[in-house]
């Protein structure tokens, strides 16, 4: 017979951070995947003329970011039950984009560990989205 060992998680406990650098080929496979067309995210004149720098990152590229260090925490055999967030700033081509997050709350009947997650950007280290998961670790 094997045990599965439980992994101890706790409140305050740190998420590993995932990092992507988007380029202009990846915002167009993402946006080819996605169905998303808009100018935005492609034409860099267009871009600026609507008051950004250039092209900007979609927002469910912010949110799959978040649902990989979510999955990560969860590990092997884990489930990522929610994820949600709320972009802050933009994010553009290039930009070094890192979420990191820590645990919120262990729920000790459910198995429920909720992870508040935020995803910075580029060299100043702004702050792109905020959001949370709910994981049940494996």
């Amino acid at each position: 017979m094997t045990h599965r060992r439980e992994r101890q998680v706790v409140v305050g406990q740190a998420v590993l951070s995932v990092e992507l650098t988007p380029d202009a080929i990846t915002l167009l496979r993402f946006g080819a995947v996605t169905r998303n067309a808009h100018l935005i995210h492609y034409d860099t004149e267009f871009a600026r003329s609507e008051g950004l720098a250039g092209p900007v990152v979609m927002a469910q590229l912010h949110g799959c970011l978040f649902h990989r260090a979510a999955a990560e925490f969860a590990g092997a055999g884990g489930q990522v039950r929610e994820v949600g967030w709320r972009n802050r700033a933009p994010a553009c081509v290039g930009d070094r984009l890192v979420v990191t997050g820590t645990v919120r709350s262990v729920d000790a009947s459910s198995g429920a560990v909720t992870l508040d997650l935020v995803e910075r950007c580029g060299a100043g280290g702004a702050v792109c989205c905020r959001g949370r998961a709910v994981v049940i670790p494996g």
